[in-house]
């Protein structure tokens, strides 16, 4: 039996935007949910200079005939994988505003971290945080295959946590994705200590290292406890000193799914709000699942078709 559950795809035609087609289907077979392929395209507003010096009005048609080919190829690849309900939608407008502004009606929404210049350059471009940073549901990243190795299923899970609002709400949806897949769950608090990096001036230099270890390792205990809320899931539990978003970088060589909050207090906060956002999404060798601190589950009525058209 299906469920309300229903994820948004954004593609643009690359092979890239396909693979975040290819782990969204596998993903709807989990929960038998509905699945939605978005391509958007620009309406033009001027016209394009000819060789002989005249001008062409650029046809909208035409483009949006284009992304609803793009459209009709994610949803045949979805059906191909066996997703169990799928719908295509071509929207005209920007990218990263139309995520963010569906990201209310849906519970999940896929993309992937390189394109062919539409969500490629709104997610790695000057705007490249828009959408993970303010959506209100989820957001799964998918690079580009490096490894050859396939992103699904999804058999080793790390979430980073660092006792924020945030990082709580990323500990809970890490928890469900690992009941959902059957995954192995790691939790990971990470505390730059190294000696000598700006890093660290906020540490007393006399400070006991091995002790803000223990705390922090307590702290990540609790939440994760909390978390579970009495499920019986075993999770492993790490404190570790360094690099939030280079810790990560290394675990996404050796999972297949990275779980991280936006909101924070320092630590993994910085990775999604700061500089080095763009970094973990763009050199995370696995899917990069974003959580935002006051995500709440939406539940569309299954017996609807999809709202916009």
């Amino acid at each position: 039996m299906g469920t309300s559950e229903v994820i948004l795809v954004g593609v643009d035609g690359s092979k890239e935007s396909f693979a975040a087609v290819k782990w969204a289907a596998e993903r709807s077979k989990l929960r038998s949910c509905r699945l939605h392929i978005i391509c958007t395209y620009a309406v033009a507003s001027y016209a394009a200079a000819t060789l002989d010096g005249g001008y062409a009005v650029l046809d909208d048609a035409a483009l949006k005939e284009g992304a609803s080919q793009i459209v009709k190829q994610g949803v045949d690849l979805a059906k191909e994988i066996g997703a169990p309900d799928v719908h295509g939608l071509v929207e005209a407008g920007d990218p990263a505003g139309i995520l963010i502004d569906m990201s209310r009606e849906v519970d999940l929404i896929v993309v992937g971290s390189r394109g062919g210049g539409g969500f490629a350059d709104r997610l790695l471009g000057t705007v490249s945080s828009a959408l993970p940073a303010h959506a209100h549901c989820p957001v799964v990243i998918v690079p580009r295959h490096t490894s050859g190795k396939a992103f699904t299923p999804v058999e080793r899970i790390v979430v980073g946590s660092d006792g924020s609002e945030g990082a709580t709400s990323a500990l809970k949806r890490a928890v469900d994705e690992a009941e959902l897949w059957d995954a192995r769950l790691t939790a990971v608090a990470a505390v730059p200590m190294t000696t000598g990096t700006t890093m660290m001036a906020w540490l007393p230099a006399n400070i006991d290292r091995d002790k803000l270890l223990k705390d922090v390792k307590e702290g990540l205990d609790n939440a994760v406890d909390a978390a579970l809320d009495g499920r019986q899931r075993k999770v492993a539990r790490h404190a570790l000193d360094g690099s939030p978003s280079s810790l990560l970088i290394e675990f996404s060589t050796a999972v297949d799914l990275v779980v991280v909050g936006t909101r924070g207090r320092g630590g993994f906060a910085g990775i999604l709000l700061g500089s080095t956002s763009q970094t973990v999404i763009a050199h995370s060798t696995c899917p990069v699942m974003v959580v935002p601190s006051a995500h709440h589950d939406v539940s569309p009525d299954p017996s609807q078709e999809w709202s916009r058209r």
